[in-house]
């Protein structure tokens, strides 16, 4: 009764096709997510860029692309239907739209705020 393996699932879905990273593809995202972590935590230190009003921007700008990276590998997100990626992409754009928006209006609010006492 229910099949497990993954030519059950690709006999079942038409366009569904079966695939798998290598070893290497782990391999080069672990280095590509160590780099960017050793970025974000070495920009702590360096005080001109953590004093910068490019600070947060890049922090979210790499915290994202991490992010991005997991759900596309680890996840198989990029290897799944494009329904799926479709499902997931859409509110993930949303949500960033809304995120920078709340940035942009909270960011203009205190700085009005802190300028007027």
């Amino acid at each position: 009764m229910g099949h497990s393996s993954d030519q059950s699932v690709a006999a079942r879905l038409p366009d569904a096709e079966v695939h798998h990273p290598t070893w290497q593809t782990y391999v080069w995202v672990g280095v590509l997510l160590t780099v960017i972590t050793i970025v974000e935590v070495s920009a702590y230190y360096i005080p001109a860029w953590e004093t910068s009003r490019v600070y947060v921007p890049s922090m979210l700008f790499l915290s994202s692309i991490k992010f991005i990276v997991v759900v596309l590998v680890y996840m198989h997100l990029k290897y799944d239907h494009k329904i799926f990626r479709a499902l997931f992409t859409g509110p993930f754009v949303v949500s960033i739209i809304t995120i920078i928006a709340l940035l942009f209006l909270f960011g203009q609010i205190s700085i009005q705020v802190g300028g007027a006492g």
